[in-house]
């Protein structure tokens, strides 16, 4: 059974999940990567992931609906949302219901490296 903290990424881009599926295991953590968001939400994988790395928009459900669903499921996950259509409204939702961030694609390396230092300080 493995120790190492789990971010489960959540981008209907194979490419981008791929990419940020290895730049998270670059930094010591386990990756459990999903398709979209009624899949992780499906997953029953849910209380396992010590923090959530998600797209905003995707097909069928985003990423900051997946975030009231896990709310309203009493899964308040740390999340930190990416997106290329940066929107402040959605911003503000997501960040007022606890996101850890909103950012802009492509991501920044230093600054993904930072929120996920504070998911293991906040743990």
């Amino acid at each position: 059974m493995s120790t190492t903290p789990i971010v489960s990424i959540v981008d209907d881009d194979e490419s981008v999940r791929l990419a940020t599926a290895s730049l998270v295991r670059s930094l010591g953590w386990s990756v459990r990567a999903y398709a979209s968001a009624e899949d992780f939400l499906q997953s029953g994988e849910i209380a396992s992931a010590a923090c959530v790395i998600s797209d905003v928009q995707m097909p069928g459900m985003t990423g900051v609906e997946m975030q009231d669903q896990l709310i309203a499921q009493g899964n308040a996950l740390p999340i930190i949302f990416i997106t290329a259509f940066p929107s402040e409204a959605l911003r503000r939702k997501a960040v007022a219901n606890g996101a850890l961030c909103f950012l802009n694609k492509p991501i920044d390396v230093q600054e993904v490296t930072r929120y996920l230092e504070s998911v293991l300080r906040g743990a």
